[in-house]
Parts: C-alpha cells; sequence; structure tokens
C-alpha cells in the first residue's frame, strides 16, 4: 500500500512521534498551524470517516481518548484546542488514511 500515514506507522518514513500504543500513533505536524499542532491516527489503514464501522469503531473512540491524554500533557485541556478530521474531496481529505488534527495554544476562529 502507497499510504504515507501507514509508511509512518512501519518506521519507513521519519516523524516527530509523541506517542504510540497497539492501536493509535501520534505526531507533530510537519506544517504547524498553530503553536500546538500535532496528528493523531489509527495505526489500522482506515481510509477516512466513511468507513468507520462496529469493527473499527473502538479504534475511533481510543483516539478521542488518546487527544484528551495528550491536551493536557501539552497543557491546552483548560484553554481548548479543535480537532480536525476531514472526509473525502469537498472536505479537503488529501491522505485517505483517516486523522485527526488537534490544534492548539491560538485562539481560533471558525472559518
Amino acid at each position: 500500500m502507497d499510504c504515507v500515514f501507514c509508511k509512518i506507522v512501519n518506521g519507513e518514513i521519519p516523524s516527530k512521534k509523541i506517542y504510540e500504543d497497539d492501536l493509535v500513533y501520534a505526531f507533530h505536524d510537519i506544517n504547524p498551524v498553530t503553536p500546538v499542532h500535532f496528528l493523531v491516527i489509527p495505526k489500522k489503514h482506515i481510509s477516512g470517516a466513511n468507513e468507520i464501522d462496529e469493527s473499527n469503531s473502538h479504534i475511533v473512540a481510543h483516539v478521542f481518548e488518546v487527544i484528551a491524554k495528550l491536551a493536557k500533557e501539552f497543557d491546552i485541556d483548560k484553554s481548548g484546542y479543535r480537532i480536525v478530521n476531514n472526509c473525502g474531496e469537498d472536505g479537503g481529505q488529501t491522505v485517505h488514511h483517516m486523522h485527526f488534527h488537534v490544534l492548539g495554544k491560538k485562539k481560533l476562529n471558525w472559518p
């Protein structure tokens, strides 16, 4: 599979890892748009939100548990942060491996 995020999970492409367990991998965004900007991805290839079902929804729930843990570690849990998941072409998804951007330490406006 020619998936950049699968390659990151497998160590074929370097990343600045901040968290890893058996289900998810988290790393700093290479082009951050806020002072805190990291991604949390499932290790299992799930192409996007449309692929969530009863066989993998526990992974997505775990992603949000990890985001809450990392928000505390990066001291954005109290001030607030944004979680972004793009789905499909019109949604702006460019990497077809479900991923969640976590943005913080900056006052964000609604688009």
